[in-house]
């Protein structure tokens, strides 16, 4: 899947399947640095149906393939999402608690050897941290969940 979404010139950021039965759901979520279009969800569940189906990939009858775009509050996995993402507004939840918090959102001001800094300088009072740090440091591999916070 992934060989085709590169030839398409997309990534492919989550892919889940959820339900069960007559109900199953493959979902495919994909980027591209400008944006993703009708066509580029289109082109990819074409391509990667017809393999999926050849390849009897999905074992267990009947489902139904949604290719989209992961929205403006993405999910950040991998070290290159929050490579790629500095300068954003994120909410991030961590596994062990950061200076008595686990919750934070503020700007993701650098991401570098496994460890971004936030910048709570713009966040709201719940999502600071005790104390007047403006800047905060955490393990990636602390991070339980992040997702970018939409700026309109």
């Amino acid at each position: 899947m992934e060989r085709v979404a590169a030839s398409l010139g997309v990534e492919v950021v989550e892919i889940e399947l959820r339900g069960g039965g007559k109900a199953r759901m493959l979902r495919i979520f994909i980027d591209k640095p400008n944006g993703i279009t009708h066509e580029d969800c289109a082109s990819l569940s074409r391509e990667v149906s017809t393999i999926l189906d050849v390849e009897d990939a999905v074992p267990g009858g009947s489902y139904v393939l949604e290719v989209s775009s992961p929205g403006l509050d993405r999910k950040l996995f991998r070290p290159t999402d929050f490579e790629r993402f500095q300068g954003s507004r994120v909410k991030l939840t961590t596994r062990d608690p950061v200076n008595g918090n686990r919750h934070f959102e503020g700007r993701l001001d650098r991401f570098e050897a496994g460890r971004l800094t936030l910048d709570l300088a713009e966040a709201r009072r719940k999502f600071r941290p005790a104390g007047d740090e403006r800047k905060l440091e955490i393990e990636l591999a602390n991070v339980e969940k992040a997702n970018l916070v939409p700026e309109i």
